[in-house]
């Protein structure tokens, strides 16, 4: 069982979230949408970003779309600072596989193929060189790339949860949680800051899901037409004054400018997708989009996605939700309320396609989807529903393990007090060596 902290939080917690909830519900909107929206509430704490490593990890923030609140926080970590790595024919490592220590991970079942066997730790020089820290008012202060570090990691899109009305990309626990990520899996965490409801309802999070997608794509063409007009000759993704900043390239889709840390750090070939809660619905459907689109993403390629129990309905209710609905943190009453809050009036259906992964009608087939991680926990009414949308893609074929962890709760590796319990640091390690064999490259590392 939950320890007494646990519990105690928990009451706390959802007496308050509830209260928030319930105010939402009687507070009219506008009539008209506010379509720029929100995209964190006046109560979370926030974390700022620093373009600098501190902790091993660089931050910066970015607003993508001039129409919305659409934003990123880039999360690039320090090993990002080594060279680049060398091409050449694939080698197996020297010393022999070792196989994971598992005596932390409080799991209690897993379900389908799941190889538990460690990646390879490469032993990378830090190096800060390309560290700008000018302390001009007008000049840029942070890391800036330059063409003797340029090393390429694979992109993980990071959706962050809240039940669609509460969380951001920038809060702490969220901040905590992608610079863990970032740190062991050796990626760059591209961390989503979406609009929330009920300012913004359906499908104003997913298609800010599908845009950041869309403007990764952007960035790699732009990044290449950079280099093409004669920018490539200061380094690939280097950092510009800020005249030139200025100077937009224009394209087929309008006036942007290159993302200098994933112009020079990015790799779009090995995209992976991660969400939590109601951000694993919104990663899901970027996935589903991903797929259906094909080579229209090019070069931007989802090799593999984490959903991390997922907010996952449906009218015939499950044996987890019959007896968890007044389980710890989020319970069944309280997610109703964000729902109804989410979905507009008109479309109220604990069916809808935006919380149901198993209707008829779903397309494309299940088949086609990425390999699938699912990460659900023992006391959590969500649980079932997962674990049998992961069943449905084993059933044709797609890898789809099940990590299910014994006396969690819902959110229990994001929560801001569970972030840093054994558990919370298990789920995190687990992810990491799953994630690796799908974004290691096979031309030069052995592929595990």
């Amino acid at each position: 069982m939950p320890s007494l902290a646990v519990k105690l939080n928990s009451v706390f917690f959802k007496f308050l979230f509830k209260q928030r909830l319930q105010n939402r519900i009687q507070t009219p909107l506008n009539e008209s949408p506010n379509q720029y929206g929100i995209t964190t509430r006046p109560e979370e704490s926030v974390s700022a970003s620093n373009p600098s490593f501190t902790d091993g990890v660089a931050t910066k923030d970015i607003h993508i779309d001039p129409f919305t609140a659409l934003s990123i926080r880039i999360f690039l970590p320090e090993s990002s600072l080594s060279p680049p790595e060398q091409t050449g024919p694939k080698t197996k490592p020297k010393s022999s596989q070792q196989v994971y220590p598992i005596s932390l991970i409080q799991r209690r079942k897993s379900y389908g193929l799941l190889n538990m066997e460690a990646p390879r730790n490469d032993m990378r020089r830090s190096s800060f060189e390309g560290l700008d820290l000018r302390s001009d008012n007008n000049a840029y202060q942070g890391y800036a790339p330059s063409p003797q570090n340029c090393k390429k990691l694979p992109i993980m899109l990071q959706f962050h949860g809240g039940g669609w009305v509460s969380g951001s990309n920038d809060s702490v626990a969220n901040d905590f949680f992608c610079r863990r990520i970032a740190k062991l899996c050796d990626v760059i965490v591209v961390a989503v800051g979406y609009r929330l409801a009920p300012e913004n309802k359906y499908p104003a999070a997913f298609e800010d899901g599908l845009k950041v997608l869309h403007w990764l794509g952007k960035q790699a063409n732009l990044a290449e037409c950079s280099k093409s007009m004669g920018s490539g000759a200061r380094g690939v993704g280097a950092e510009f004054t800020k005249a030139e900043v200025q100077r937009h390239i224009v394209d087929a889709i309008g006036a942007s400018v290159v993302e200098p840390w994933l112009a020079a750090h990015g790799d779009l070939s090995r995209c992976v997708l991660l969400g939590v809660s109601c951000g694993a619905n919104i990663a899901d459907y970027v996935a589903r989009k991903a797929v259906e689109a094909g080579k229209l993403f090019d070069p931007v390629k989802v090799v593999a996605q984490v959903l991390m129990y997922p907010f996952f309905i449906g009218s015939v209710p499950t044996e987890s939700e019959k007896k968890l609905a007044n389980t710890y943190f989020y319970d069944k009453e309280m997610c109703t309320l964000a729902w109804k809050l989410f979905l507009p009036e008109e479309e109220l259906s604990l069916d809808h396609p935006a919380g149901n992964p198993l209707i008829l009608d779903r397309s494309p087939p299940l088949k086609l989807m990425p390999p699938t991680l699912t990460i659900v926990a023992e006391h959590d009414w969500m649980r079932d529903r997962a674990i049998a949308y992961s069943e449905a893609l084993r059933k044709v074929n797609v890898v789809a393990p099940v990590l299910e962890y014994k006396d969690a709760v819902h959110e229990f590796a994001n929560l801001d007090i569970l972030l840093k319990t054994p558990q919370a640091q298990a789920c995190a390690e687990d992810i990491v060596i799953w994630v690796k064999k799908y974004i290691s490259r096979r031309d030069n590392e052995f592929s595990y």
